[in-house]
């Protein structure tokens, strides 16, 4: 899913090993995944998807321009997993990602210009193609008078 793609910013689904950066969009309040060298479109994330930050991540905070040194808005944690919030609230971003110490943090919130490499796309997600489940049913298969017995 992707929150941002909904409106008026132009998005794709992400590729495995792709670097990607986090973003503010033009003409939106929101934030989000760009790749690095494509800053004006969104790339969309499947719940499930595992990201590594090149560092801990970093979510804003009020005072951390104030005392950089202090670390304000550290996130503690370098590995995450995007996943979906909220989603029974319409008027909310759903876009989060839930990092290995337990964090859940809205992308809306991460503060950008960090990078992150996709780790993993999760195992039912085929970009530009049909479902796993559609593509098995639909692969071919011996008849039976063919099958070893």
């Amino acid at each position: 899913m992707c929150d941002y793609s909904l409106h008026c910013v132009e998005s794709r689904a992400a590729r495995s090993g792709e670097l990607l950066i986090t973003s503010k969009f033009p003409n939106t309040v929101t934030r989000g995944f760009s790749a690095v060298g494509e800053p004006g479109i969104a790339v969309c994330l499947s719940p499930g998807t595992e990201l590594v930050f090149s560092e801990d991540a970093v979510s804003d905070h009020p005072f951390a321009e104030l005392f950089p040194d202090m670390r304000f808005g550290s996130i503690g944690a370098r590995l995450a997993r995007f996943r979906q919030i909220n989603q029974e609230l319409s008027d909310r971003h759903h876009d989060a990602l839930e990092f290995a110490n337990g964090r859940i943090v809205p992308l809306t919130r991460l503060r950008p210009g960090q990078t992150a490499t996709v780790l993993q796309l999760p195992a039912q997600y085929k970009p530009d193609k049909e479902p796993l489940e559609a593509a098995a049913q639909t692969s071919l298969v011996a008849p039976p008078e063919e099958r070893a017995v």
